[in-house]
């Protein structure tokens, strides 16, 4: 399993950085000589198959994830702003960081994404017949010439790393759901496969930085003496809980 302790995935750290972004750009070079001929393949499956990912490409939306989180860190810190308590004033502010961390921890990588596929300006799949898939017109506000990156692709792998860091054990279930959503997006022919490996590095990078940005500051988050990045103990979210269960009548 990938350590997720670690400050970047795959041994990326600052004095590679440059060997890891020549890496990402010949993987996109590579794959992109055989980018339509992939997205029509994918694009040919059964019709059930099809059906399935149609159905499941919403989850790369950003809105139901932006949306309740940023309501819920608004709530939890104006409630913080006004307890008295000290137990529930600091659990207020941990839950405040916590869902503060999936806000950004997902909005972030996606605005990035998104401010990408309108300075790249690539057309999309339903432009090949038309311009073939080399066409790019940057620094225009349309939906159809948005296509790289991926920007469900994006918040798909942002959110599954951002859940990864809070709980490890869901990290493969959830690179599965984001897999299945990068995938739904060559499905229903809104994007090439470079445009989802563009998601894929934004998103996982973007939840990286995000988490760094955190731990730096110990929202949430500290950096252990060895370096690693962990989640910090929510003690008073923890005490407030063990209190309910005690009261609970037997």
């Amino acid at each position: 399993m990938l350590d997720l302790t670690k400050r970047w995935p795959m041994g990326l750290d600052r004095r590679n950085a440059w060997q890891f972004a020549l890496g990402v750009i010949a993987l996109l070079a590579i794959v992109f000589w055989f980018d339509s001929a992939v997205s029509f393949y994918v694009r040919s499956w059964p019709e059930p198959v099809l059906a399935f990912f149609g159905a499941i490409t919403d989850l790369g939306l950003s809105d139901w994830i932006l949306y309740p989180s940023l309501a819920f860190t608004l709530l939890c810190a104006g409630l913080a702003l006004v307890m008295r308590k000290r137990t529930p004033k600091l659990a207020l502010v941990q839950m405040a960081q916590l869902y503060g961390f999936i806000f950004v921890g997902v909005g972030l990588p996606g605005l990035v994404a998104n401010l990408f596929k309108r300075l790249i300006g690539r057309g999309r799949p339903e432009l090949f017949e038309q311009f073939g898939m080399f066409h790019f017109t940057p620094v225009v506000n349309d939906f159809t010439f948005q296509s790289f990156p991926s920007g469900h692709t994006t918040t798909a792998f942002a959110l599954a790393m951002v859940v990864a860091f809070l709980s490890a054990r869901w990290f493969w279930p959830m690179l599965a759901v984001a897999a299945a959503v990068g995938l739904s997006r060559i499905a229903v022919g809104a994007h090439y496969p470079t445009d989802v490996i563009g998601g894929v590095v934004v998103g996982v990078l973007g939840a990286y930085a995000v988490r760094n940005f955190f731990a730096a500051r110990r929202w949430l988050f500290r950096v252990t003496p060895s370096g690693a990045v962990r989640m910090r103990p929510q003690a008073a979210v923890q005490r407030l809980t063990r209190g309910r269960k005690k009261r609970q009548p037997r």
